[in-house]
């Protein structure tokens, strides 16, 4: 389990780390976990994503200001 990238941010800025568990049930309930999210996910295609309202194009647009920070 983990979050850290190899980056500079993630381990200087983030403190971010990763965790290793050896541990089958919590392998199990992790496993589970993930197929819910996959099953409640879809996969978004290039051309949908170009037809997406212009409320979200104009937050995307802003979110890009904060770049640096997110």
């Amino acid at each position: 389990m983990g979050s850290a990238d190899f980056d500079n941010r993630s381990f200087r800025l983030n403190d971010e780390a990763n965790l290793n568990v050896i541990d089958r049930g919590i392998a199990a309930a992790e496993t589970c976990s993930f197929e819910e999210d996959k099953a409640r996910s879809h996969e978004v295609t290039y051309a949908e994503w170009q037809r997406r309202p212009a409320w979200q194009k104009l937050t995307d647009a802003s979110a890009a200001l904060f770049r640096s920070q997110l």
